[in-house]
């Protein structure tokens, strides 16, 4: 916006020198111009990359989301601890009084000892635990998905804002032009004193505006900067036409209830708690044990015998025998309730999407229905203006009349701006639950 606002400033300069009607029947030719080239957006095809910028840097550095990292990872750690063998067991005893056998007292013994859990138990705790990973990773990337909706969620108020702010500058610019017009019909006697009170009170009105505009930045910029981990007052680069995509009544509709990773995750929590219920039936079987204990026997002295002093070695073989059932019961049943739980959670969730797919795609038929509307609105605001403008310059009345229709033109101009920032919003939105993939 940079290039009108010179060119107001010349304008206003050469405003300011003119001495009869012709002469302002130029410039407000020229004026007429401008306008058209102030209010026209063009569309830069840029921004998409300048978006995923920011989604990187927030996926770089949110601590929410490395947190989310870190808890896939601790339960990858889980895997081999599940799939692990209990440790074996090694004992030594010391006989205080030793142990009079046939062939020698003994003195001391070791045990070493393995429990084996029933067939089939370890690849199910570690199935359990592999699924419940993956739960961690599926949750991980929704978490990425929804910090990519929330940093387009954030950086859209400051498109509008700046928009806001770009549109009321224009706004004083035009207005300034409009008192100069006023005070020159006012000392050529063609006008009313009244007409330059008029544009001083909407010059006031605007500068009120444009300050409360400037003292909302702040806010809104600590906030997106928030999400991205860095100082709050760090500036942040708004690009000022952001593209509006035509989306398809159906837009990624197919992928909705099948790649997203909220849904992804309760499956593997599913198929997670499968296993352990597998795993707890399993915990009730029997234990299998083997064992060698070594017993060390001293020589006998007050005669010779065969195997005088040797040493003994038994192995030992052992089973569990699990008895007090309540415990394995209840684990069984704990995994078949949270089974039951995730169900429900995946079919509330479905019907979440599919609702939130329908609200949304509603509201961006509706915003881009109103950006067609103030696009067509702003053209005919815009032309009133120019016939407005000549018949006071003709004439040096209804300018009331212009005033209304500059700021009717204003109030569109803001409204498709807060139109475009709702609508790309509201795709921002769409593309997390539907799972798109940057």
């Amino acid at each position: 916006m940079n290039k009108p606002s010179i060119r107001y400033q010349k304008y206003n300069q050469s405003m300011k020198q003119a001495s009869g009607r012709s002469e302002r029947m130029k410039l407000r030719q020229s004026a007429a111009t401008i306008l058209v080239l102030v209010f026209t957006l063009l569309m830069h095809p840029a921004y998409a990359q300048q978006a995923e910028d920011y989604f990187r840097i927030a996926a770089e550095n949110n601590p929410g989301l490395q947190a989310r990292y870190k808890a896939y990872q601790a339960a990858l750690q889980e895997i081999p601890q599940a799939r692990s063998l209990p440790d074996p067991g090694l004992s030594f005893g010391y006989f205080l009084s030793p142990v009079e056998t046939r062939v020698g007292p003994q003195r001391a013994r070791f045990s070493l000892s393995q429990m084996f859990p029933w067939f089939g138990t370890l690849k199910a705790r570690g199935d359990a635990a592999a699924l419940s990973a993956e739960a961690k990773f599926q949750a991980f990337l929704d978490a990425r998905n929804k910090l990519y909706y929330q940093v387009a969620a954030a950086y859209y108020p400051l498109y509008e804002l700046k928009r806001w702010k770009a549109i009321e500058q224009e706004n004083i610019n035009i207005l300034r032009s409009y008192k100069t017009v006023a005070n020159a019909n006012y000392q050529n006697g063609n006008g009313s004193m009244v007409d330059v009170l008029r544009v001083d009170m909407m010059l006031n009105d605007a500068h009120t505006n444009l300050d409360i505009l400037n003292s909302k930045e702040k806010p809104l910029i600590a906030a997106f900067n928030k999400l991205l981990n860095r100082a709050p007052d760090k500036s942040v680069e708004i690009n000022d036409t952001p593209e509006i995509e035509p989306v398809p009544e159906e837009y990624r509709r197919d992928s909705l209830l099948t790649d997203h990773p909220a849904l992804n995750e309760l499956d593997m929590e599913i198929r997670s708690v499968e296993a352990r219920e597998r795993a707890a039936k399993k915990q009730g079987l029997p234990k299998l044990g083997v064992g060698l204990d070594y017993v060390i026997v001293d020589v006998r002295t007050v005669m010779e015998l065969p195997d005088n002093g040797q040493d003994v070695l038994m192995p030992m073989i052992s089973v569990s025998i699990p008895i007090f059932r309540n415990k394995y019961k209840a684990a069984v049943k704990e995994a078949q309730l949270q089974q039951d739980s995730y169900v429900l959670q995946r079919k509330e969730r479905s019907n979440s999407l599919v609702s939130d797919y329908e609200r949304i795609q509603f509201e961006i038929q509706k915003q881009a229905a109103l950006i067609s509307l103030y696009n067509g609105q702003i053209r005919q605001s815009e032309q009133s203006l120019n016939l407005l403008f000549t018949t006071y310059s003709n004439s040096g009345k209804a300018f009331e009349e212009v005033l209304r229709m500059q700021q009717q033109l204003l109030k569109y101009q803001k409204m498709k701006a807060t139109a475009m920032a709702d609508y790309r919003t509201a795709k921002a939105e769409l593309d997390y639950i539907t799972a798109k993939s940057y």
